[in-house]
């Protein structure tokens, strides 16, 4: 292998590989860098785990003339028979490499090293990818060169580890951020921070339509169960609305005990209210079927489940608010104030979603007017609607 160009690809890697504007293209330039400086590389495989609440770890696997695949495993791989034996296991977790020649008897211990040579391999070897925060990752290297690896050829892909692992590192190190952000705040809120309004008072006005929900009982429910048991029952139930929100174009903001708010924003220019209502309603109809069905055992009794939804429509603060340096992105505003009001409202009314008369105007449907409330902190009573549909099956 020619020891300048390696060098030179070394020092590419240290430089960010800046010529790659996303990942699976650096591993393409990467692997067709080495080929074309002599090393026979056929596949390739680099597997970085992740710091995610589902997702172990994702994938990069190129081969010589493909395109690079792009994968992600969940927590539940490192329980299936094909992980136990898989030489990638070995090098998670004790960090050494893991070599596997055709002519080895002891690879047969591997079946997925069978699967290679069928397609041709003669060699493979596994090499841990050590971050500086102590954690393991690793990468495969397979070739079809009919001696194997060359003692040179496995130099060179030593030395080239320490490289690749800290240009990994810094890509792995953003796109964790932006999983956590995403996971914790949202990702319209995660995005914001990651391109820098991270100061207190940084904020916008937004109009969106405004979700403020609760489960009925909850006070009740978290005195006679298990606290493991509630929190488990909130889990269940948080996803029949949250796949519905995220399905129909919002985002959720804050988890609160058994509340959550969620807002759908409105593009300023090309926005449709009308079709953004349409979707917000949608949403609720889903979650409130979700909710219905979840079923609960608990000893000998099944819970079920009824939860309210207020949706209102109207203009935000939308930003970091906080004190000192613990801050949260959140929205704030007389539309959010009114929309909590009428939350309040769909457990006195026996309803499940709850409709101020700006959504109803906005949003074309058969409403039913509920009448007119006194609103705490409001100087005029606010007409409220609610769902025909569900006039009928209350009287029923």
């Amino acid at each position: 292998m020619n020891s300048s160009e390696l060098q030179r690809i070394c020092n590419w890697l240290i430089g960010g590989a800046w010529s790659s504007l996303e990942p699976a293209e650096m591993i393409a330039d990467f692997c067709e860098r080495l080929v074309a400086a002599g090393l026979p590389l056929w596949r390739f495989g680099i597997f970085i785990r992740t710091l995610h609440p589902e997702i172990f770890g994702r994938n990069f696997i190129w081969r010589q003339g493909g395109e690079v695949e792009i994968g992600s495993v969940d927590f539940e791989i490192l329980e299936t028979p094909e992980f136990a034996r898989s030489p990638l296991r070995i090098v998670f977790e004790q960090g050494v490499e893991v070599r596997g020649r055709a002519s080895d008897p002891d690879s047969k211990r591997f079946p997925f090293l069978d699967d290679m040579r069928a397609e041709g391999a003669t060699d493979y070897i596994a090499v841990p990818v050590p971050f500086l925060d102590g954690s393991i990752h690793a990468t495969s290297w397979i070739t079809q060169h009919p001696d194997g690896f060359s003692d040179d050829d496995i130099a060179a892909i030593r030395s080239i580890i320490a490289p690749l692992a800290r240009v990994s590192e810094i890509i792995s190190l953003r796109r964790t951020a932006e999983m956590l952000l995403d996971t914790y705040v949202g990702n319209r809120a995660g995005a914001r921070i990651l391109g820098g309004q991270i100061r207190r008072g940084h904020t916008d006005t937004m109009q969106a339509v405004i979700w403020l929900s609760d489960l009925r009982g909850f006070t009740a429910l978290s005195d006679r169960l298990p606290a493991e048991t509630v929190v488990a029952i909130l889990n269940h139930y948080f996803d029949c609305q949250v796949t519905a929100i995220r399905g129909h174009g919002g985002e959720v903001l804050k988890f609160m005990g058994d509340g959550l708010l969620a807002v759908f924003p409105i593009d300023e220019y090309v926005g449709d209210a009308a079709h953004v209502c349409a979707r917000v309603l949608e949403a609720a109809r889903e979650s409130r079927a979700s909710v219905e069905q979840l079923a609960f055992p608990v000893g000998d009794v099944v819970e079920r489940f009824r939860f309210g939804v207020a949706l209102h429509i109207g203009n935000i603060l939308y930003g970091n608010i906080g004190g000192g340096n613990r801050l949260d992105f959140t929205c704030i505003g007389p539309a959010v104030n009114l929309a909590a009001r009428l939350e309040k409202i769909t457990g006195r009314l026996g309803r499940t979603v709850v409709a101020s008369e700006g959504f109803a105007n906005v949003c074309h449907h058969n409403w039913h007017e509920l009448g007119e409330f006194p609103i705490a902190g409001f100087s005029k009573a606010q007409r409220v609607y609610g769902l025909a549909e569900e006039t009928h099956a209350m009287a029923g």
